[in-house]
C-alpha cells in the first residue's frame, strides 16, 4: 500500500516483509494495492503479477551500516530520487513506523522480483 506508485511506474524491485522467510524463488505473487484490513464489500485491486528472484534474511541496518549497499537498496524499493524515503536513515525510520516493535536491528526478509508483462495468476 506504502509503494503503490513504485509498482505502477515499475520502478520498485525490490521489497522487505517481516516474515516470509519461507518465500521460495520463483514464486508468482500478486501486487495488490491493499489486502488485509478491507471493508465488508472492498475487493483487492491488482497491480501487477511478479516473479520472486531471490530471497534473504538480513537486517536492516545493513542499509545504513554500509551507504553505497543502503542508497542501491533504497533506490530498489523505488525511492531513487533522496525524497521523502529516498535516504536509508529515512527509509529504515519509515519501515519501522509501519511495522511496531520494529528497530533497525530487527532481521526482515529482503524478497527481489522482476514483473510478468501481461501476467496473469488464477
Amino acid at each position: 500500500m506504502l509503494t503503490t506508485d513504485q509498482i505502477r511506474s515499475r520502478t520498485k524491485t525490490v521489497t522487505r516483509r517481516d516474515g516470509w522467510g519461507d518465500l521460495l524463488p520463483g514464486t508468482l505473487l500478486r501486487a495488490v494495492v491493499k489486502c488485509q484490513g478491507l471493508r465488508r464489500g472492498e475487493k483487492m485491486r491488482p497491480l501487477a503479477i511478479i516473479r520472486v528472484v531471490s530471497v534473504r534474511r538480513e537486517p536492516l541496518s545493513a542499509l545504513l551500516d554500509n551507504p553505497p549497499y543502503g542508497l542501491r537498496e533504497v533506490a530498489l524499493e523505488g525511492f531513487a530520487n533522496h525524497d521523502l524515503f529516498g535516504w536509508p536513515t529515512q527509509w529504515v525510520d519509515m519501515f519501522c513506523w509501519h511495522h511496531p516493535g520494529c528497530t533497525p536491528e530487527t532481521e526482515v526478509t529482503r524478497i527481489e522480483f522482476r514483473y510478468i508483462p501481461g501476467g496473469r495468476l488464477c
